[in-house]
């Protein structure tokens, strides 16, 4: 079963699959948009990705507090949940992404990458993070 991840943010959806047997996650893509407010051509994009993937179930980050708690972004983050599932009838798995773009940042160091560049592969690769998480604790 696919699975795809998702880092939501107010400009950009940050996008990572699993292999066919959701053994492993690779990063895909960097949705972008003008403003949070042109959400459509976001879930679009999405969309042409599960029909083209044969995606099975979408995991999405929840941005808690550091104390746990749910703040302005994790509201957003569970509207636009609500929103892919109505819009694909595929279950939305709101999963814990505290601290994921910290570490992705620290592995784009690790790896070397530019420091003016990280903004094109921080996104995919903490949907990455999230997701490897969720393979790991459920399933």
């Amino acid at each position: 079963m696919r699975i795809l991840g998702l880092d939501y943010g107010t400009k950009t959806v940050g996008v990572a699959v699993t292999d066919p047997l959701g053994m492993t996650v690779q990063p895909l893509e960097t949705i972008t948009r003008d403003s949070d407010s042109k959400i459509r051509p976001t879930l679009r994009r999405i969309e042409e990705i599960i029909k083209e993937l044969d995606v099975e179930q979408i995991v999405l980050g929840l941005p808690l507090n550091m104390d746990g708690t749910e703040g302005e972004r994790a509201a957003c983050s569970r509207e636009f949940g609500d929103m892919l599932e109505r819009r694909t009838g595929l279950q939305v798995v709101m999963t814990d992404e505290r601290l994921t773009t910290v570490e992705a940042e620290e592995i784009l160091e690790t790896c070397k990458v530019a420091r003016k560049d990280y903004k094109k592969y921080v996104d995919s690769v903490a949907a990455v993070l999230i997701l490897e998480d969720y393979v790991r604790n459920c399933c």
